[in-house]
């Protein structure tokens, strides 16, 4: 049995008005690999940084983190293997209904980006392992697993998975994971592509999903 990771984060607030410094865009990310190698560099490069007198947070951020520390962990990072899949959702397209709850405003995006965006990449007979920061409750929790169970069961045929929810300074693979949110977000909210063009060669799966307009997701 082929033995993958997925680690998801997620870039932009739930705030659903247009206001200032609210985010325009709510992107899903997820990277995925067959190995931890890129893991176990991250966490090697944070020990050379301290021991470079490198000022650090509790974790890498990207959002908090200095450019100069943000180009050593692409970098780094970027001599591994991995790839990486986003689903975008422009907020102000969403439907009032979906948009008044946040499990409920999760659900088909999740769906999609799991069904397209991943499951094509996933072999057959694979034990899924999949490790998600950022969602917060128990619904959205739930909402998260039933679409994961539903998708694994419907598009990789003999898969098991498992799921593992944790706070990202746990895990330096969920620590990966938002700097390529990070990266991504700033493409589609400022137009800034400078860190992202380091990482779209290892897109393969990147979808506005209300791109022709409004739509009403159940």
């Amino acid at each position: 049995m082929t033995k993958r990771y997925l680690f998801s984060d997620e870039a932009g607030c739930m705030t659903f008005n247009r206001n200032q410094n609210v985010s325009k865009y709510f992107i899903i990310c997820t990277v995925s690999t067959s190995t931890l190698d890129a893991g176990h560099a991250l966490h090697d490069l944070r020990h050379e940084l301290l021991t470079e007198g490198t000022e650090l947070g509790d974790y890498f951020h990207a959002t908090v983190d200095k450019q100069a520390v943000r180009d050593r962990v692409y970098t780094t990072i970027l001599k591994h293997d991995w790839k990486v899949q986003a689903t975008i959702c422009e907020k102000a397209k969403a439907q009032p209904q979906v948009a008044a709850s946040k499990a409920r405003f999760y659900k088909v995006p999740w769906y999609y980006h799991l069904r397209f965006g991943l499951a094509p990449y996933v072999p057959a007979d694979s034990h899924l392992i999949v490790t998600a920061a950022s969602i917060g409750t128990r619904k959205e929790r739930t909402t998260y697993i039933n679409g994961l169970s539903d998708v694994a069961s419907q598009n990789i045929k003999g898969s098991t998975w498992c799921v593992d929810f944790r706070p990202a300074m746990t895990d330096c693979w969920l620590q990966i994971a938002d700097y390529c949110a990070w990266a991504i977000q700033r493409k589609w909210e400022l137009g800034d592509r400078r860190t992202y063009d380091l990482i779209q060669p290892r897109i393969t799966y990147e979808y506005d999903i209300w791109q022709k307009g409004t739509q009403l997701y159940y």
